[in-house]
């Protein structure tokens, strides 16, 4: 069982640092003109750098 949620947690860090990026332009495009935007930009840019470290071991992401 903890080969499957190892693979699932991977699965979802690959996907993850795939697709977050879509999430920061609503945050560019109300601009970063306060602390809470800037902490919210700061908060997607951790989280995508932690998704990308968790899957990057990710098997459909080789090149074959």
């Amino acid at each position: 069982m903890s080969v499957h949620l190892g693979h699932a947690i991977t699965a979802v860090g690959f996907w993850l640092g795939t697709l977050l990026p879509v999430a920061y332009l609503p945050v560019f495009l109300a601009g970063i003109d306060s602390v809470a935007t800037l902490s919210i930009l700061v908060g997607l840019l951790t989280i995508h750098a932690l998704a990308l470290i968790v899957g990057h071991e990710y098997p459909a992401s080789r090149t074959r």
